[in-house]
């Protein structure tokens, strides 16, 4: 069994980028089934989806755990947004969701 060196929250699209990386010969049915999830559901590049993570918890305070949740989804409404911080248990003042729903725009 491999060693687990770091672990970090990636987004949907990063998971496609680094299964793609893989060679497909190697890869197990676990991570074959993972790619084509991926595949089907990325919504954006890694690299944007990364840098809308950082932006997300730098700007808007939030954790990257919840800053890969809208990522994955990109909930297109404000109205949507909060369907997300609702379930966090956060009640986000409106000048910080439009923020994250600009965010979000620029990562779709």
């Amino acid at each position: 069994m491999k060693e687990i060196k770091s672990k970090r929250t990636v987004s949907v699209a990063e998971v496609r980028e680094i299964l793609a990386s893989l060679d497909p010969e190697k890869i197990d049915q676990l991570q074959k089934r993972t790619q084509d999830y991926a595949e089907k559901f990325a919504k954006s590049d890694s690299k944007d989806a990364q840098s809308a993570i950082n932006k997300l918890v730098k700007e808007c305070k939030l954790t990257e755990e919840e800053a890969a949740e809208l990522i994955n989804i990109l909930p297109k409404t404000a109205a949507e947004i909060r369907v997300f911080t609702a379930g966090w248990k956060k009640l986000l003042p409106a000048d910080t969701m439009q923020k994250i729903h600009g965010i979000l725009k620029e990562a779709s």
